[in-house]
């Protein structure tokens, strides 16, 4: 039998073996995964997707492990993240990801500064 030389692949070729989707709820009633390019399924991506407003209202972040056979949900992972790129900025969380980050991080923690 004769062997291929070439894999067909549907993970883009990267260093990042994970490919994020969000869940998220156009309706009240239906919620689906969000169609994305699949160069375009990195963690940074859908940070900065979430962060932009590309959802309507996001639910749920799932990580799929391709060469793992494996996959987890990192909703809590993306919502602090997603928190720790607003304080950084010094930015209010926009409100089509407020209820995310609070669902899966909690409230943010005021911090005290010292006036000097």
């Amino acid at each position: 039998m004769r062997q291929s030389r070439w894999t067909l692949t549907i993970v883009p070729n990267a260093g990042d073996p994970n490919v994020y989707l969000v869940l998220d709820c156009v309706e009240q009633s239906r919620c689906a995964r969000r169609e994305a390019d699949a160069g375009k399924t990195d963690l940074e991506t859908v940070v900065r997707d979430l962060m932009s407003g590309q959802y309507k209202d996001p639910q749920r972040v799932i990580a799929f492990n391709t060469f793992e056979h494996r996959a987890a949900d990192v909703s809590e992972d993306v919502a602090r993240e997603i928190r720790r790129c607003t304080d950084a900025a010094l930015e209010d969380l926009s409100s089509s990801i407020e209820d995310f980050v609070v669902r899966h991080a909690g409230r943010g923690q005021q911090l005290n500064l010292r006036l000097v």
